[in-house]
């Protein structure tokens, strides 16, 4: 198939003699999966097209009595190394990659090759390969095709003349449109819609065949925590098999003890960004509860009272509580219950008094910078060395970048990277309101919290610390309700009854926290076991109790991910000590919203920012 170019030569005695027509179009074809290879190969011939084909795709179209040159006919080279280097040559892609243009037909008419006008390739079956029980390594090897690759993308890259058939399924429409076109004006065509989705498809196969073999080899040379981390299973046991890897290079944290899950990620990769930005936002240590990829609590280091170190169960730790301690003391407190079995997330390098803490704990987890030995020995002892302790770089910054796929459909967006600060709560829309040093405090803490909470998300703070978080709610008040009772119940928790409720020494933490909020919630159903909790019965916690101390329930903060569509949330919110709002506007009743707050004396504020997380 030497020539050298489309068009007849004038020349005359300086006209070479050629193989091929050069007037004619060229196909060339080499597929690992034969399928209607023959179908294909018929119709092209049956429109005047020329065949070319590689090695076993040659043989087939041969035995079927096709005419057909073998790609050696091309490139005046035989096939070597076992058929692994056979289209690798000028006199293939050059045909391939030149276009129409004179500088590209001059290059062509020296070398005294000819354009080929359709690619037809499909690649090595490695992903079937690697699938296999005991295949090796070298087995895989064998499978990388290289110039089944070189080809699609040199086609792909001149989808502008170059038309590339990547997919068996794809041969009818192709041969479909190539005889539509012949039977009309006689020339063997498609139109540049098809090349360009042929193109496309190709590409996509390059890239997801590329992924499949990095994958492997990852796996195979990275896979141990490296760039690669096999998991147990994914969200539920049946779900296997389950990894986690960066495409990138390293992992951005190492496994110092026990083995995460799935779901323990997904946890601390979100905790881990929460407190990170806390930490950056407030100058303060800050540490998160997270269960179910939502905080149950989230805090910065602001010290305990008294009462605050017994009502959080840090009051006998036996060392001097650190402010890391304290942040996580908070962050735990905020709701023991939902903090059951949590997974742990600290921003600064876990200290001895932040390790007790931990140890003591119902929890699946941590993740910090660093951690200090005495610490690391105390954590490595937890559920006999099973539990799970990451060390995260804190240097690493996540593609701006980021994907997800959902039954199938890959979505990409930009990643939430919007910067908390104080400045976010500088539009103050009621009359007369002023935010406190506090109030400001608490407000980048409950609105950086909703930033990584499953929304419609509302959170109420105080002291540094959320106290009630209403996550994943498709109503709005729902979530301020939720996150309004959860509140409640942590300020119940302050009553004098509550810090003077006498445990039996043997009851466990987590009983004792149950116990707790049965209580306060006044929903004790088995009194007789509830009772047996105790060295005396203690007193009721009456409906008038709730509502005395709720009296003095004030000073509170609440952070809202998108619009109050209504002011029944200012009405809840009231009703909890609230003493400033924060939410973006644009609901219609953004009026009505302020009025209510005016009403109640509470300071509102217009953000410009949206935080919905899903």
């Amino acid at each position: 198939m030497t020539g050298v170019k489309r068009t007849r030569s004038t020349s005359g005695a300086n006209k070479k003699a050629a193989t091929h027509d050069l007037t004619a179009k060229y196909a060339l074809l080499s597929v690992s999966d034969k399928k209607d290879l023959l179908v294909l190969a018929k119709g092209l011939a049956e429109v005047g097209i020329k065949l070319v084909a590689s090695g076993g795709t040659s043989k087939v179209i041969k035995d079927a009595g096709l005419e057909v040159s073998d790609v050696a006919d091309i490139t005046q080279a035989p096939e070597m190394l076992g058929g692994r280097v056979k289209t690798l040559h000028p006199a293939v892609h050059g045909g391939i990659l030149a276009q129409a243009t004179d500088k590209d037909q001059a290059d062509m008419t020296a070398r005294e090759y000819a354009y080929i006008d359709y690619v037809v390739c499909n690649l090595y079956p490695f992903t079937q390969t690697v699938a296999k029980d005991g295949v090796t390594i070298a087995q895989a090897v064998e499978e990388v095709d290289i110039g089944g690759v070189t080809l699609l993308r040199a086609a792909a890259k001149n989808h502008a003349r170059v038309t590339i058939i990547s997919d068996p399924s794809d041969y009818s429409a192709f041969l479909a449109e190539l005889k539509k076109n012949h039977e009309a004006n006689g020339v063997a065509s498609v139109s540049d819609g098809l090349r360009k989705e042929f193109a496309l498809k190709a590409f996509e196969m390059t890239a997801e065949y590329d992924r499949a073999i990095s994958a492997y080899f990852r796996e195979q040379y990275k896979g141990q925590g490296d760039h690669q981390l096999v998991l147990r299973y994914g969200a539920n046991p049946h779900q296997k098999p389950a990894q986690v890897f960066n495409a990138n290079g390293e992992l951005p944290f190492k496994v110092l003890a026990g083995s995460p899950g799935y779901i323990n990620l997904l946890d601390a990769l979100n905790a881990w960004a929460l407190v990170k930005e806390l930490a950056i936002a407030t100058k303060l240590p800050a540490a998160a509860s997270f269960k179910h990829v939502s905080p149950a609590g989230a805090a910065v280091a602001t010290p305990l009272t008294d009462d605050e170190k017994k009502i959080f169960g840090v009051d006998d730790l036996g060392v001097p509580l650190t402010p890391l301690a304290n942040a996580y003391a908070r962050a735990r407190g905020a709701d023991r219950m939902s903090s059951f079995g949590d997974w742990i997330a600290l921003s600064h390098n876990c200290d001895l008094a932040t390790a007790k803490i931990i140890s003591r704990e119902v929890s699946d987890g941590v993740i910090a910078p660093g951690y200090d030995a005495d610490a690391l020995e105390v954590l490595q002892k937890k559920k006999g060395g099973k539990y799970t302790v990451l060390q995260m770089d804190s240097a690493y910054e996540p593609p701006i970048t980021e994907s997800r796929e959902v039954y199938g459909l890959t979505m990409t967006q930009r990643r939430n990277d919007a910067v908390i600060t104080e400045e976010l709560f500088g539009n103050v829309v009621t009359a007369g309101g002023k935010l406190s040093k506090e109030n400001l405090r608490d407000l980048v803490v409950a609105t950086i919290a909703l930033k990584y909470t499953q929304s419609n998300s509302v959170c109420y703070a105080k002291n540094g610390m959320t106290v009630g978080l209403g996550a994943g709610q498709q109503s709005r008040i729902h979530c301020t309700r939720l996150a309004g009772d959860k509140a409640d119940n942590w300020w119940y928790r302050h009553h004098p009854k509550v810090l003077a409720l006498p445990f039996k020494k043997e009851v466990k933490r987590a009983d004792k926290s149950n116990a707790i909020d049965l209580y306060v919630t006044r929903q004790i159903n088995d009194q007789s076991a509830w009772d047996a909790l105790f060295t005396s019965v203690p007193p009721k916690f009456t409906e008038q109790d709730q509502k005395d101390w709720k009296k003095q329930m004030k000073g509170l903060v609440l952070a809202s991910d998108a619009f109050f569509p209504f002011s029944d949330n200012v009405e809840r919110a009231a009703a909890s000590g609230v003493q400033a709002i924060a939410a973006p506007s644009g609901s219609v009743m953004d009026k009505a919203v302020i009025e209510s707050a005016e009403k109640h004396n509470i300071v509102f504020v217009h953000t410009t920012l949206r935080l919905f997380h899903h």
